[in-house]
């Protein structure tokens, strides 16, 4: 796994090679945090939920592969990949992947 805790350094990374599914499951690695930010890699197995939530920081979804929906402040948006959502802190929000789904998921101050 390749996880870096702070952003004082070069890093790099291929994303593709640490996507992983399990069945029905939400698999998640920060890749890198800093005391500014967290990328975090969301990988969630076909017909998998995540209930309605929020967050306390902005955050960004990047799809890198696979099909589901995102539910934001009441709006569905289809996720696919090259999909790019900024969601403002507060916002509810929920997932459902149709396909096993991966995204990369920023949060910021």
């Amino acid at each position: 796994m390749a996880t870096l805790t702070t952003a004082d350094v070069c890093f790099d990374c291929h994303v593709s090679d640490l996507i992983e599914y399990r069945d029905r499951a939400v698999l998640s690695q920060v890749i890198l945090k800093d005391a500014v930010s967290q990328y975090t890699l969301f990988s969630l197995g076909k017909d998998t939920d995540i209930e309605e939530h929020t967050a306390t920081r902005n955050a960004a979804i990047t799809v890198l592969e696979g099909e589901g929906t995102l539910t934001l402040n009441g709006k569905a948006i289809a996720l696919k990949p090259g999909v790019f959502v900024f969601m403002p802190a507060n916002a509810p929000h929920a997932l459902k992947a149709s396909e096993n789904l991966s995204f990369l998921l920023t949060l910021t101050a």
